[in-house]
């Protein structure tokens, strides 16, 4: 990485959510794949997270030389706010709670993209094998409850991660069914962007779509009872993927979405010229496998005109390492040594 990895140093990472803040202790040494100890925490059982961090290093006796956190949410002037919680997280307050100079706070999708250098191949699942082109710039598209975004460039001794709000760009549509989509859509929504096609909500946008538009059989499908289901996105990916109870609605839905992720992360790879790669984060890829491989998503991402040859190229992986995001802020805190 850098010079800091001539000795031992001892980082804590932090991945945290609205919901879940995950901690985790590494040793540079030992290598960032095995943590020495990681736990998780209700965030909202805690009034910030100096609390969370007070009761994680109370059960872990080892002094701690960095920390890094990805938060999910903007950090601006060594600052960040998360969006669900009435949390307000400084890097110098965090320092001295810790007890330890060097703390940086970065961005969810930075922290997880900061971890594509360090996965080996059985944390990634191959949907293209392309042609990586040595030192090539890599790209990152994370469908979870949003869409998260970040590319990777190479400085000539290591890959530096950089984060990206092109999940808030325009969606735009590639065929007469999704431009039918995006006029629905423009209905209900001031703004109409990736993030509403190509996330968990996205999902959900797409099946009310077609449940309105369409008339297709669902009446065995759990997501038929959307209305009363707090999380409609586990409902669609089954019955999307049940091949013994069908639901035709949700395999419109996630046939759907599968194009217009191959779509759009066709376009980051075009804007970042990633031909180093692009890898597949959040909460959704790992678990639409099939869907990712049945052929949609590969003729949407390199469906891109005169530059189709050079998409054909580029490497498409899925991230499957579930401590993706925690290694990346330990490496950030390693590579970058913030002090605050």
């Amino acid at each position: 990485m850098t010079n800091a990895d001539e000795k031992d140093i001892t980082v804590l990472a932090g991945d945290i959510g609205g919901t879940k803040t995950a901690l985790a202790l590494f040793s540079s040494r030992k290598g960032l794949g095995s943590p020495l100890a990681k736990e998780d925490f209700p965030s909202k059982d805690y009034t910030g997270l100096e609390a969370i961090v007070k009761k994680f290093l109370s059960r872990h006796d080892i002094p701690i030389d960095r920390a890094g956190f990805g938060v999910a949410g903007p950090v601006l002037n060594r600052q960040a706010k998360i969006t669900n919680l009435p949390w307000v997280m400084e890097e110098s307050a965090l320092a001295q709670s810790i007890g330890i100079q060097s703390v940086c706070l970065i961005n969810d999708l930075t922290a997880f993209a900061n971890a594509v250098p360090l996965l080996e191949e059985n944390d990634l699942h191959p949907i293209n094998k392309g042609d990586p082109a040595p030192g090539g710039a890599m790209a990152v598209v994370a469908p979870g409850t949003g869409l998260g975004e970040a590319f990777l460039v190479w400085d000539g001794s290591l890959y530096r991660a950089f984060p990206s709000e092109g999940g808030h760009a325009d969606f735009a549509p590639s065929n007469p069914m999704e431009a039918d989509l995006l006029e629905s859509l423009e209905s209900r929504f001031d703004h109409v962007s990736y993030e509403r096609v190509c996330s968990g909500m996205g999902l959900a946008n797409i099946h009310t779509y077609f449940q309105k538009t369409r008339r297709e059989d669902n009446a065995g499908c759990s997501a038929a009872r959307l209305s009363t289901a707090e999380d409609p996105v586990p409902h669609i990916i089954r019955d999307a993927l049940n091949d013994r109870q069908p639901c035709s609605l949700c395999r419109k839905t996630l046939s759907a979405f599968v194009s217009i992720l191959g779509a759009e992360a066709g376009n980051m790879a075009l804007k970042t010229l990633a031909t180093g790669g692009v890898y597949l984060g959040g909460g959704i890829p790992p678990r639409i496998l099939p869907a990712l491989e049945d052929g949609a998503f590969l003729n949407a991402f390199m469906r891109k005109g005169r530059m189709s040859d050079l998409m054909k190229t580029i490497p498409i992986h899925v991230i499957l390492h579930p401590d993706a995001a925690l290694m990346g802020a330990a490496r950030h805190a390693i590579t970058t040594g913030c002090t605050a």
